[in-house]
């Protein structure tokens, strides 16, 4: 049970990473009111660093030893009593003793294998952090320290154009096409849109990426499903014969990678959703899945 360091504890503790200022930082939410800046690491690295302990108003502190873990946990906003650790590295520092005056504890993980990509979503977290422990008799003092992981997992070389039909008999016949199904994070989405059959009158149309969250397994699954952009890409009635093109660029929104069943415990799908608008104001709309990937930045 993490202490809160109210000052009824007896220490101060303090988690420094080697060359923390030198990584690339991202900035996480959280909770609703508060956000933290966590320094960057990939699969393999090590995270080492040093932990500070120093005693309040010069009293002695009595312990049962002090240890450093190096935790991966997958932890459901909706299941808050159960976090899943698929990761666990255990150190001591400090056999039992008495300690009067501030001390400095190296830690070392050696290339740690993270698995899995950090991910901070509607119904889920997936966190690697340091977690440092000083047992007492009544109330252990925990502190804990958050990194981020980005992963480099390159999908198959086959990346396939994407060719769909919309279509409602003798009324409406649409294709669409885009360039590949499978993107990454800063990747252009170039598109047509071809005009075959048109006999209803289009409004308009857009076009929106969906983020879909799968948390849980049946019969307790949840599905969450968030509008990441979406614009109009026509407005007023196309005719038959028309080619409207698409160029959509992801740089600009927080998209992360997809996900498919991480741990058996959830999924991040990525959706292009085509919406046609008639001016009945009824809605046709098809929907693609597409694969979204890092690489490495220069």
């Amino acid at each position: 049970m993490a202490s809160f360091f109210s000052f009824s504890s007896p220490v101060d503790v303090d988690v420094r990473l080697e060359g923390e200022d030198a990584r690339k930082q991202v900035e996480i939410k959280m909770d609703k009111a508060s956000k933290e800046k966590c320094p960057i690491y990939f699969d393999g690295e090590s995270v080492k660093g040093s932990v500070s302990v120093r005693v309040r108003d010069g009293k002695k502190l009595v312990h049962e030893g002090i240890k450093i873990e190096f935790v991966g946990s997958i932890e459901m906003f909706y299941d808050r009593g159960n976090h899943y650790e698929f990761l666990s590295l255990v150190q001591e520092l400090a056999s039992p003793g008495e300690m009067r005056a501030a001390q400095n504890f190296d830690f070392e993980f050696k290339n740690v294998e993270k698995q899995y990509e950090s991910y901070n979503g509607i119904n889920v977290k997936l966190r690697y952090y340091i977690r440092v422990t000083i047992s007492r008799r009544l109330t252990d003092v925990v502190k804990e320290r958050d990194i981020w992981v980005h992963s480099y997992r390159m999908p198959p070389d086959s990346n396939n154009a994407i060719k769909m039909e919309v279509g409602i008999e003798d009324c409406l016949h649409i294709e669409f096409e885009y360039n590949k199904s499978k993107y990454h994070l800063k990747d252009v989405i170039v598109g047509k849109i071809y005009f075959l059959l048109v006999r209803i009158k289009i409004k308009h149309m857009e076009l929106s990426i969906i983020r879909r969250e799968t948390t849980g397994a049946a019969p307790n699954q949840y599905n969450e499903s968030e509008t990441i952009t979406k614009f109009e890409i026509m407005d007023g009635a196309p005719v038959r014969g028309e080619t409207i093109p698409i160029r959509l660029f992801l740089g600009g929104f927080e998209l992360t990678p997809t996900f498919r069943d991480v741990n058996k415990k959830f999924s991040t799908r990525y959706y292009l959703n085509l919406v046609l608008i008639d001016e009945e104001n009824r809605r046709y709309f098809k929907q693609q899945e597409i694969t979204v990937f890092r690489i490495p930045e220069n």
